[in-house]
């Protein structure tokens, strides 16, 4: 009697606690994998630009014509031989029959309108010049005689710059005299136009010294300043899902020479810059440095940045919760166990540590048989995505559940999430196409780069080809990495002041 009171208790107290564990739910689960919060980062890019500074021809030629003198020069000078003496052979012997006959020579030598012209990188200069020139007291028998001139005199110039963005020419001269002036006197011509030359090279050395001048004046250096200090901002690449800039920090200015055509001449630039893509807010504009001398090489050519493609972790969990809820709707079997209720409730995911999705389902499921009590819990997986190469199609591997624990009151969740169905379900789940979001930011950044003014100038890009990297796993949710090839000028148009 002593031993059946005794051992009663212990009886009822274990068909207690069996009789609990079948009519409970048992609310537990296996810890939550660690959140991390990590933003998006892309790659920093090195990106060239084209940068045309142009000015109009029309401008340049109106300010050289008012800055060289309309008479180019002028001639007084005793010409001690104007007429050779002139011989004549007489038994072999050459007789003297008449002197060398001296002059004085004098006149002026003017100009008409200058007109700039050229193709490449030669600039071309045509100067109409007139002579009128006189021949005066010539061997004491005529007392004045004048001729008049004209000549085109053609010069060629090279433009190039220095250290300090200014202007320097190296002119040289071709031209060819339509009407040399002379005047016929005794049977011989007496021609003046080597005199004339004597003086062009005067001209072409007072052109070398104006043009730079007059090309100084057309603001090439200042407008320079302003593309330089106005490179360094911020482009809006996409205004949501996810907000998106453009970072431009210009490193460099290289100086490609001159390019004359379409009435305009043009310094050929090309702009070194760092572009940085970043996603949120926009950043603080990088701070403008002073405009450095001319570089000898820069980076190669074209636009290069990434554009981000971000699908939140909202837009994945109402997927992977509305899969299981039809899995559930058509019953779930599972292996050593037979059919099971199973309700599943809030879906969380987010990023966990070692390039993870950490996958969360709260759930309740219980056994048909009625052997095996209800358990009532939160379990959390997690999975590996991955995508191929340039595919925008994401899938996750390596689904398994986080981590578990010793209690075996949640060993039949634990079951249900080790079901190769239940997992194939939510593999499929957590499968994204970026595909549609992949197209709207395209579009979205052609649009952004295409005719963006910044200032006095105009960001003009044409994206060319893209290509898109590894998915990531970032706190703000799975991003890929788009990168954009491109060509791009930058037109600058002074602002008026």
């Amino acid at each position: 009697m002593i031993l059946h009171r005794t051992s009663c208790p212990i009886l009822l107290l274990a068909l207690a606690l069996a009789g609990a564990m079948a009519g409970c739910s048992d609310k537990t689960g296996n810890p939550a994998p660690p959140r991390i919060e990590t933003p998006a980062e892309l790659p920093t890019q090195s990106s060239t630009l084209v940068v045309p500074v142009s000015t109009s021809l029309a401008l340049l030629e109106q300010r050289l014509n008012a800055r060289v003198p309309t008479q180019l020069w002028q001639i007084d000078k005793q010409e001690p031989r104007c007429v050779p003496e002139k011989r004549v052979k007489v038994f072999g012997r050459k007789l003297k029959v008449t002197p060398a006959l001296g002059c004085r020579i004098v006149g002026t030598v003017t100009r008409g309108r200058m007109h700039l012209g050229g193709s490449g990188d030669t600039l071309t200069i045509s100067l109409p010049i007139t002579a009128a020139i006189s021949a005066e007291n010539v061997g004491g028998i005529i007392k004045k005689e004048t001729a008049t001139g004209a000549a085109i005199v053609r010069a060629t110039a090279k433009l190039s710059i220095d250290r300090n963005w200014s202007p320097v020419a190296k002119v040289r001269i071709a031209y060819d005299w339509t009407d040399p002036p002379g005047i016929d006197f005794l049977g011989q011509r007496i021609r003046f136009a080597g005199k004339a030359d004597d003086k062009l090279k005067g001209v072409i050395a007072g052109l070398e010294r104006d043009l730079p001048l007059e090309l100084a004046k057309l603001r090439a250096r200042e407008q320079l300043g302003d593309v330089w200090r106005q490179g360094f901002t911020s482009i809006q690449l996409n205004r949501e899902r996810p907000p998106a800039w453009m970072r431009i920090t210009p490193l460099k200015l290289g100086f490609g020479g001159y390019r004359i055509g379409g009435g305009r001449i043009v310094m050929q630039l090309a702009a070194e810059a760092l572009t940085e893509t970043f996603v949120g807010d926009r950043p603080a504009d990088p701070k403008p440095t002073p405009l450095p001398p001319p570089a000898r090489e820069t980076g190669p050519r074209g636009l290069r940045f990434y554009i981000p493609v971000l699908a939140d972790f909202a837009q994945l969990e109402p997927v992977v919760h509305r899969t299981l809820g039809k899995l559930a709707a058509k019953g779930i079997t599972l292996t050593g166990i037979g059919p099971v209720d199973a309700e599943f409730g809030k879906v969380t995911i987010y990023a966990t540590e070692g390039g993870r999705l950490a996958v969360g389902v709260e759930t309740k499921v219980k056994a048909r048989n009625g052997l095996i009590g209800a358990s009532h819990g939160e379990i959390w997986l997690s999975a590996v995505p991955y995508n191929e190469v340039n595919s925008q199609v994401v899938r996750v591997r390596d689904l398994r559940i986080a981590g578990r624990t010793d209690s075996k009151a949640v060993n039949l969740l634990f079951s249900l999430f080790d079901d190769p169905t239940v997992q194939e379900r939510i593999r499929a789940a957590l499968t994204h196409d970026f595909a549609k979001d992949y197209e709207k930011v395209l579009v979205a950044a052609r649009k952004a780069t295409s005719g963006r003014r910044e200032g006095g100038f105009v960001l003009s890009a044409d994206i060319t080809s893209v290509e898109n990297g590894p998915i990531k796993v970032t706190g703000q949710g799975l991003f890929l990495p788009v990168r954009a090839l491109g060509t791009a000028n930058i037109v600058y148009t002074p602002v008026r002041r």
